[in-house]
């Protein structure tokens, strides 16, 4: 069964951060099989759904996609190749309390991201859109 999840991913410890840092964080809306690996087939079917949101002290809040690329997941926030953000094995690794993600930023940096919150999104289900939504 799938359901879809809002996750809270925060950075782990790196030289730079070295307790981690929760202001660094990804928000991420998906949908998750019982095993917690994405369902493809559910963000194929309404991809908008699939959302993720970039904070980061600093700057302002980015918001994107989730998106299905050839050597993987990645995360995207406008047209074009040139912002998007890897996510190293995604695609067979759970999202998990407690688990960690890499994320290679644009410029080749490679960071390590903690699963820190977990909680089903019941507000976004295929067809819940208005006619009004674009």
């Amino acid at each position: 069964m799938t359901h879809w999840t809002l996750a809270r991913l925060e950075l782990a410890r790196t030289p730079e951060f070295p307790e981690g840092s929760p202001s660094h964080a990804y928000i991420l809306r998906v949908p998750l099989t019982d095993d917690g690996l994405i369902d493809e087939k559910a963000r194929a079917a309404d991809p908008s759904l699939a959302t993720v949101q970039r904070l980061s002290p600093g700057a302002p809040s980015q918001s994107g996609y989730l998106l299905r690329k050839e050597n993987g997941w990645a995360f995207s926030y406008e047209l074009g190749d040139d912002d998007d953000e890897s996510v190293y094995h995604l695609d067979a690794h759970p999202l998990r309390l407690g688990e960690y993600l890499t994320l290679t930023e644009p410029d080749g940096s490679r960071l390590p991201f903690k699963v820190v919150h977990l909680e089903e999104d019941d507000t976004a289900t295929v067809g819940a859109h208005s006619k009004s939504d674009p």
